[in-house]
Order: C-alpha cells, then structure tokens, then sequence
C-alpha cells in the first residue's frame, strides 16, 4: 500500500503543492501548506494575507487612471505601508484629478499625456499601465529604458512582434514586468492549481474551458466600448480571452505545440439589424427612441439606466438616470449594437494540443445569461468541475467527492478586489517582487507571460487561414 492510498483509506488526502515551473507564486506558497481533501466534505485551503507586508512602502505612478488604474491603486489605500501613488497620468482631467485627490499627488507629478510623465526623471519605484491596448507598447518601452519595474494590463501589446520587443526590454535592462494574468491569483484558481499539482487526479489528460461572458458584457464592451475592433486594439482571442489561454497554460503547465480556431461576428452587424431601428436607442435627432427598444436586449436603456450596469466610463459622480441618459446622447454607449464599428467575434471557439498529448478545448461566446469560468479538468485517476465560485473533486477509485466553496467575499480585506480576490493579490506579489528585485515572487514571468499570448495570435492566425497551426 502506498502512501496516497493509506491516506485515502484514512479518509483524509493531504496532498503537496508543487512550486515548481510555472508555479503558484509566493502566494500560494504561503497558502501553505496545501489543501485538505476529506472524502465526500470540503477541500479546505488557508487563504493568503492580502497585506504585502514591506518594512518600506514601493512608490508607483499610474498611467491610465480609468477603470483598471483605479483598481490597481485601491491597494494603497488598504496598505499605505506597503504602496504609495506618486504620481498620474491621464489625458482625462476627471480620472487624474479623482486619482491625485484620493493619493495627495502633488500637482508636479500629475501629467496629461504618458509622454509627459515619463520624459521626466525617474519618480517612482515602479509603473502601472493601464492605458488601452494600443497604447501599451510606447509608454511601456520607455519606462523600462527609464529603470522603473512595470505593472502592465492585458494584453502586452496588439501584435506579436510588439510583446516579443518588451519582453527583449525587459531582459536587456533587467527590469520586472508583470502582466495582470489576475485570475491566477484568484484563491479560487490558486486551489484549483494546488489540487492538480498534487496528483490527486492522476495524470492530467484534458481541459475542457468555457468562457461566457454575458450578453450585455459582450455588448458593452466589444460592440459598444472600448474594444470592438480587432484592427485598432486586439482580436478578442486577447482583448478577452487572454486570460483563459495563460490559465490554461499555467493549470497544465507544458507548452501548448498546436492550435486551431474558428469563430466569427454572428449578430451584431448592419445585415442583422430590426427593420427600422434608429442610430440610437433613446433621444434620437428628430426620431425619440427606437421602435425596438422596448423588446431589444441590448438597449442601452435597459443595460445603463434599468441594470445600472458598467457605467464606469461614463464618469458620472453619482448613478443618476438623468445624467446617465444625458450620457446616451452622446457616447458610443447610446448607439445601435448594429450599427457599430466593430468586428470583433461574438464566438469562438480553439483546440489546442500540448506536449504530451494533454488537449485542451476553449470556447467564448456571447450569448449567455451569466458570467463566470465554467472548466472540466480530466485525469487518469480523477475529474474536477468548477465555475469560478466552486469546484468539485472526484475521485475515480472511491467513488468519493470534495467540494472547494470558501466565501472570499466574507473576508473583509478581500471586499473592494475584483475578480475574486486576484486583482490585490496580484498587486501585492508584483510590490514584493519590486522590494526584492526578484520576479520568482510572481506567479507569472514576463517570458511565461508571452508564450501564453502568442498562443492567442496563433489562433487568430489560424482562424482567418482556416488551417491548424503549429507553436
């Protein structure tokens, strides 16, 4: 009898997490000390501090103050020991002014334009790049030449070419460069990673992954927002989905040796539009609101003024209908879904093959009632099935299952960090990263970073060529 199935036969599996190759970061290893798997009961897992814990706070300017800027610098507000927002830059005066307000900058450290901050000496530790995705590539460059370490948003960058060139920047001036892969510092992922790692499910033999990203998400984002072309920002492969290619890459942790991809633009576009439907959904010149606002789903009176929903970039200081549909008038947010300038594909799907002959299958898709990750991990002496809230475990050999369902929303330090948890974990690794100088404190490297987004323009090569490519 082996060790496991003494274990098994105790009732009790304590399984080891691996910290080996890609990893699960200081964190997990902090995490400790490994999940308890109990027959047909919880797995339970400690959750990690959120506190960096630094004896000196790491200084960071913000370029890009909008959504995910905003996101990123909360963290000084909770451990003002541990971060500190020096400066801001931002084309707009609404989002910098709310910045410097809420971190005392002084007004020598707010700028307009990146150009402006970073043709100034060195005034901070570290940079965060939350600018749009087109605009990535120039401020991050120039910060790394300029010796700051870089908290840069997904994706790297819109072309290959591009993102090989920072990381190439990265090496030759031997700064660190974390890239927001923010779910993998999700405690949700961070277990889910720490089970595999285990063995308890034998060999990893495939992943099925299923992104739904909710009909008035895919609407508002790649329709109405900030990304509904391909060709000025990224391919939804990335805009969206690049996180489930890193998370795929990081939960088998081989390199992927072949992709094939197929997808398209199924409804939003000027052949699908209703007979009669106007610019825009309310307050049309001359026209009042559109004849099918009442029963079109993508209303933008339904999403923003009923919903409430994603109304960050509108900049409004309170949630008024009044000053939301004054909004609609106005910004792309108010405009027909089919009468957009957008291409990107509302679903998609990819196969990919991995060394080993481990599979995994990737599917996104617009058109779907509710958000959240759903993913089936099978193994040779196992199964996992988990939506991003939960996961369950089953085992093969006895017939048992253990469910993971810890509440990180029930943890105070935890409330004010999307994405369960993993945008603050992810900043507090990439501080400790910058106290140290050491980017083994990551979850996730510069170098591991790219191979997961040159993943995504793969299929996109593949899915315009109609032929399986090889990586």
């Amino acid at each position: 009898m082996d060790r496991l199935e003494f274990l098994k036969r105790l009732g009790v599996l304590t399984v080891g997490a691996s910290l080996m190759g890609s990893g699960v970061s200081a964190m997990a290893a902090e995490a400790e000390e490994i999940p308890e798997i109990a027959a047909d009961k919880k797995i339970k897992t400690k959750m990690p501090e959120m506190d960096a814990g630094l004896a000196k706070p790491v200084t960071v300017m913000i370029i890009g103050a909008g959504g995910r800027g905003l996101t990123y610098s909360r963290y000084a507000e909770k451990f003002p020991q541990s971060m500190k927002v020096v400066g801001v830059a931002d084309l707009n005066p609404y989002r910098r002014n709310r910045m410097a307000k809420k971190h005392n900058i002084p007004a020598e450290n707010q700028f307009g334009h990146f150009n402006e901050a970073l043709s100034k000496a060195k005034l901070a530790d570290a940079v965060v790049i939350a600018t749009p995705d087109n605009l990535h590539y120039e401020p991050c460059m120039k910060a790394l030449e300029l010796g700051y370490d870089v908290l840069l948003e997904k994706p790297v960058a819109p072309t290959e070419k591009e993102c090989r060139a920072i990381l190439k920047q990265a090496h030759k001036y031997n700064r660190i460069v974390a890239v927001c892969h923010v779910l993998r510092y999700a405690p949700y992922y961070v277990a889910l990673k720490q089970v595999l790692d285990s063995g308890a499910i034998g060999e990893l033999v495939s992943i099925q992954h299923f992104e739904p990203v909710r009909y008035y998400h895919f609407a508002h984002s790649y329709v109405r927002g900030n990304w509904p072309n391909s060709k000025t920002t990224t391919p939804v492969i990335l805009a969206k989905s690049c996180h489930d290619l890193d998370i795929l890459r990081w939960l088998i942790d081989k390199p992927c040796e072949s992709i094939a991809a197929e997808g398209s633009l199924y409804l939003f576009r000027k052949d699908k539009m209703p007979k009669g439907a106007t610019e825009r959904c309310i307050d049309n010149i001359g026209g009042g609101d559109c004849p099918h606002e009442k029963e079109c789903p993508y209303s933008a009176k339904h999403i923003y003024m009923e919903k409430k929903a994603f109304l960050g970039p509108f900049d409004l200081p309170r949630k008024d209908p009044v000053l939301i549909r004054e909004k609609l008038k106005t910004l792309n947010y108010g405009r027909c879904v089919y009468r957009c300038d957008n291409d990107q594909c509302d679903h998609y799907v990819a196969i990919m093959k991995f060394k080993d002959d481990v599979t995994a299958s990737f599917s996104m898709d617009a058109f779907t009632p509710y958000g959240g990750r759903r993913t089936r991990i099978m193994g040779t002496k196992g199964f996992i099935e988990g939506d991003m809230t939960t996961f369950t475990f089953y085992d093969f050999r006895t017939g048992h299952k253990s469910v993971w369902d810890q509440k990180v929303s029930e943890i105070e330090e935890y409330k004010g960090s999307g994405h369960g948890g993993g945008d603050h974990l992810l900043v507090r690794d990439f501080l400790r990263a910058v106290s140290a100088h050491d980017e083994k404190l990551l979850s996730s490297t510069i170098d591991v970073s790219i191979e997961s987004h040159v993943m995504g323009f793969m299929a996109e090569k593949s899915r315009k060529s109609n032929k399986k490519i090889k990586i």
